[in-house]
């Protein structure tokens, strides 16, 4: 008699940590409620030419322009589809005020490969996210 037990979904753990995108933003990867979410914690250029900090100008409605940037939830959403992938979650780019569908794939302990798009993916851009240290620069939020 063999027994046949179901396996357990492989789940992937939330990669946590702060991760660099292009050079130009720092975003804080952390679980929500069972989903992978992130936040602006470092940029660039935190403030703009009068030295105020940078805000949500960009944003389609106009009630939320005048929120900072700095903590500003840009990634949510991600659903685990397999070790150490995620997807069906959304990614806010507050440099043109769009939400995009967005994929997540970590490749290493510290690479993160992410796939974000309008509608079909095969026509979105691949975006690689590197794992830095918290409060080694300017530009903290």
């Amino acid at each position: 008699m063999s027994l046949v037990v179901p396996r357990a979904p492989a789940w992937a753990a939330v990669p946590g940590g702060v991760w660099l995108i292009d050079g130009k933003a720092a975003v804080q990867i952390f679980d929500c409620g069972g989903l992978l979410c992130g936040r602006i914690l470092w940029l660039q250029t935190p403030r703009d030419p009068q030295g105020q900090l940078n805000r949500d100008k960009n944003n389609p409605d106009p009630a939320l322009r005048q929120r900072r940037l700095c903590g500003l939830t840009v990634l949510w959403g991600l659903r685990s589809t397999g070790p150490d992938r995620w997807g069906g979650g959304w990614f806010y780019n507050p440099d043109d005020g769009k939400t995009y569908n967005v994929s997540a794939e970590l490749r290493s302990a510290d690479l993160i490969v992410a796939r974000i798009y309008s509608r079909v993916r095969l026509f979105g851009e691949t975006k690689t996210l590197l794992r830095v240290p918290h409060g080694t620069s300017e530009g903290w939020c």
